[in-house]
């Protein structure tokens, strides 16, 4: 357990984002308990002229491991976190004796501070030089979100994003729940028979975003979940022909469907997938070793990935991700090697490597004294290997973002080759156009002028979104319609 002791918790949000990011996994209080491995004392000491003084100091109940005090910018709420983050970093480091890849950035979208500076007009060498002085970010990750915020600003250039919309459409179903995930799910079994009223529901929210985004450009539709494929043939073909009947799909550039888990897939809906145009399907292992996609829940085999992948191939589909997961319990770097020699034998048109999270609510995390055992980790070896593999594919790094908790402190890279980028990940994850989402647990982001962003936010359980759809719509609305 750590303590965070602050007079002040205008800045608790960002000492806690970074001491989780040296000690992940680790408790907080906000008081002295017994058995405190550290606590964490920040005080503003008072005004000097137009900066405020302010004190850090590292300890324990026997001593003062380490402290400074500095000066933070007036009523510059960017500049002072900023500050105190790299203060503290200074003093963690000295104190565990380690470094952190990203330096003391937190956020899930590093890459949105090079590519905002490319747009401004900066040199490479000047973002790099800030990225690496203000951020303390590693020269590998400085020059990694150089790369891709170069690649995102030639993709961007190809569409009118800011007149422009996506649209999401959430199938919050699955197989069954893996051990990790987090997101907005639900065993597919325990909906049977009930899952047409899930799809009136969400027509219902189509209907009305596409009758108010009306005479905009629809540039991607991406439907997620969960695992779209969860749903029949029949049902498939039903929500894409809605989706077709409802909204002008001419200026569609990436139409994509994550079909997700192996066993979901059948031949009949990789045909009705391909019937209704779509250019994108997502195939995703996450591992290639059988012992470890049975200790996580996928109920699939390697074989059948290997399978679905090349029946697909054999269906006409030419732009093909896979998801891959580095640091699930008990893998290894040979376990990794072995995983990425299987990948580059079948040669997906994208590659997205994510680094395990263990979020709050995944079952991971509740059962966590039974699987910490088995080791989960990640090291910059093992990132450096599903890189050096993707290179070898000819996929290059295009998207990139992060997660609380991660294993290694590290991120999520999406590769591609040229042409097979997700463009809906790029236009998401830098917040650069209005996203509509419908479905249970969506968000939609909304675009306004100074990029400003808005949201607005779906209820996560089917049933109350089934029951409260009007109100779901009414959120909308509020957004939609200012």
């Amino acid at each position: 357990m750590i303590g965070i002791l602050l007079n002040d918790n205008a800045y608790e949000q960002d000492i806690r984002e970074l001491l989780m990011a040296f000690y992940p996994g680790e408790s907080f209080a906000h008081e002295r308990q017994a058995g405190a491995r550290l606590y964490v004392e920040g005080i503003y000491a008072g005004a000097e002229g137009d900066e405020d003084r302010f004190r850090l100091r590292l300890l324990n109940e026997e001593a003062v491991w380490g402290e400074c005090q500095f000066s933070l910018p007036y009523r510059d709420r960017l500049a002072a976190k900023t500050a105190i983050k790299r203060e503290l970093y200074g003093l963690l480091t000295k104190l565990t004796n380690k470094t952190l890849p990203w330096g003391t950035l937190t956020g899930i979208r590093p890459t949105k501070i090079a590519l905002t500076r490319l747009f401004a007009g900066q040199t490479r060498e000047m973002i790099r030089s800030f990225m690496q002085e203000t951020y303390l970010t590693s020269p590998e990750k400085t020059a990694l979100s150089l790369a891709i915020a170069a690649r995102e600003k030639e993709l961007l250039s190809r569409i009118d994003y800011k007149n422009g919309y996506s649209l999401y459409v959430g199938i919050p179903f699955c197989p069954t729940t893996c051990l990790y995930c987090s997101f907005t799910s639900y065993p597919i079994g325990v909906w049977s028979g009930r899952i047409g009223l899930y799809l009136e529901a969400v027509y219902r929210e189509l209907a009305y975003v596409a009758s108010r985004m009306k005479g905009r450009p629809l540039h991607t539709v991406y439907l997620g979940g969960g695992t779209p494929t969860s749903l029949t043939a029949s049902e498939l073909d039903a929500l894409l022909s809605k989706t077709e009947e409802l909204f002008d799909l001419s200026t569609v550039c990436e139409y994509t469907v994550e079909a997700g888990r192996p066993d979901s897939i059948t031949r009949d809906k990789l045909s009705v997938l391909k019937q209704h145009g779509i250019s994108r399907i997502s195939i995703n292992p996450q591992t290639m070793k059988q012992e470890t996609l049975e200790l996580i829940g996928r109920r699939h085999t390697v074989d059948m990935t290997r399978e679905t992948y090349k029946l697909a191939r054999e269906m006409g589909f030419d732009n093909i991700n896979m998801d891959l997961i580095i640091g699930l319990p008990g893998e290894t770097l040979s376990d990794v090697h072995m995983t990425m020699e299987e990948i580059k034998r079948l040669s997906p048109d994208s590659l997205t490597v994510h680094s395990l999270a263990v979020k709050r609510a995944a079952r991971l995390n509740r059962m966590w004294d039974t699987y910490a055992p088995l080791g989960m980790v990640n090291t910059q070896e093992m990132i450096g290997l599903a890189e050096e593999c993707a290179r070898e594919m000819g996929l290059l790094p295009y998207y990139l973002y992060r997660q609380k908790n991660m294993a290694g402190n590290f991120e999520n890279v999406g590769y591609a080759a040229p042409g097979r980028e997700c463009l809906y990940n790029v236009l998401m994850m830098e917040e650069k156009q209005t996203i509509a989402a419908c479905g249970a647990g969506t968000t939609t982001k909304v675009l306004f002028p100074g990029d400003r962003i808005e949201r607005a936010e779906n209820v996560k359980d089917v049933a109350q979104y089934i029951d409260r759809i009007d109100e779901m719509i009414g959120r909308k609305r509020k957004l939609l319609e200012a």
